[in-house]
């Protein structure tokens, strides 16, 4: 499975539709918040499982503060993060993987990319496609690539 993963669009869908355009044929897309405008124009436009969730700035959205589902065998689960102090580190995303039994936490709002793994759950954060904080200033999503019984790989592209 290819699964595209973005977040913090922040209402500027440019570089979100080049991204979804530059890694078709995907099999799932996953948007992690702050997405400020209604997805159903992106839901309308792909023909796979789209999920997506409310960020801080979505307040005027009817979407999910959070969302399970499974990808290739991984309980995943999906949050903005905003709630959970993750700025200075991302511990909380690791506790609330352990509390959840989730195998993945993708989460957004600190506009960096993230991908690190301990003790069995491993925490994706997509950076920004649109307002990045990351150090070469640089949009970023990421592609995950999973089959059942691998071990799932993420891989931050930029824009």
């Amino acid at each position: 499975m290819k699964i595209l993963i973005v977040s913090d669009t922040h209402g500027y869908e440019g570089n979100m539709w080049n991204a979804i355009r530059r890694e078709e044929p995907i099999d799932m897309f996953i948007h992690c918040g702050d997405i400020e405008h209604m997805p159903t124009e992106i839901k309308n436009y792909l023909s796979c499982p789209v999920h997506i969730v409310r960020g801080n700035n979505d307040f005027m959205l009817k979407l999910p503060e959070t969302d399970r589902f499974r990808i290739a065998g991984y309980e995943v689960l999906l949050t903005h993060g905003h709630r959970y102090n993750i700025y200075r580190n991302q511990d909380a995303m690791f506790y609330l993987g352990k509390e959840n039994n989730a195998d993945i936490v993708m989460f957004g709002h600190i506009h960096v990319p993230v991908v690190e793994k301990s003790d069995g759950v491993t925490i994706v954060n997509p950076g920004s496609i649109s307002l990045p904080r990351n150090a070469d200033g640089r949009p970023t999503y990421i592609v995950m690539n999973a089959e059942e019984g691998k071990e799932p790989e993420f891989i931050v592209k930029r824009m």
